[in-house]
């Protein structure tokens, strides 16, 4: 009598995507296009002390706290990671991201660098397993910073100096790129994007 031998099926590993870029390379589109793709896949909402912009929601954009319910979270450690951003704090909760991960739901996490940095170290030096296991860090890079510049003169959002800052910044953030495990660089949005959905398949363990 031949047995049958049946295979079991691991369950889908989940993944932690941290991506960060300078301001106009890209980052927030290839982002939107990621989330319209992948239903299951959580965006982590950030908090910060800044007033809401425009048309920003509550719970939406951002969850805006006061200053000082911002420090009272930070002295319980609710963040996985913080920063002081133009005057303004930002953090992302630990308890959302750990809560969408062992539901088995990818996180996408659209942060600045010093934000991925706390992450790397956080998951390196903390003791949860289903975080070291998920992290994937994910740097998108304009093809140089004199496109950037155009980018940003394009969109015809910002007063020259405010233009001028964010170069500024984009040259530290730019020197930084070697501290992810992945640069994409983002050159043509179509081929940027297929960058993006092998590296998640390659960490899920899936063919291209």
């Amino acid at each position: 009598m031949t047995r049958r031998k049946f295979s079991v099926c691991s369950p889908r590993r989940p993944l932690l995507i941290v991506v960060a870029a300078p301001s106009g390379a890209g980052k927030s589109t290839l982002c939107r296009r990621l989330l319209a793709d992948e239903p299951r896949m959580v965006y982590s909402v950030s908090c910060t002390t800044r007033p809401p912009r425009g048309n920003e929601q509550d719970g939406r954009d951002y969850h805006f706290l006061s200053p000082a319910e911002f420090r009272r979270r930070l002295r319980r450690g609710c963040f996985l990671e913080h920063a002081m951003v133009h005057g303004h704090h930002y953090g992302t909760l630990r308890a959302p991201v750990l809560r969408a991960l062992r539901q088995g739901r990818d996180v996408l996490m659209d942060i600045d660098v010093q934000g991925a940095a706390q992450v790397r170290r956080a998951v390196r030096h903390g003791r949860n397993a289903l975080l070291r296991a998920a992290l994937v860090d994910i740097f998108i890079a304009p093809p140089s910073m004199r496109e950037l510049r155009r980018r940003l003169e394009c969109r015809h959002e910002d007063a020259p100096e405010e233009i001028r800052r964010r170069l500024r910044n984009a040259r530290i953030e730019m020197s930084r790129r070697r501290e992810f495990r992945h640069v994409i660089v983002n050159d043509d949005l179509e081929t940027a994007y297929r960058e993006l959905r092998a590296i998640l398949d390659a960490a899920r363990g899936q063919p291209g």
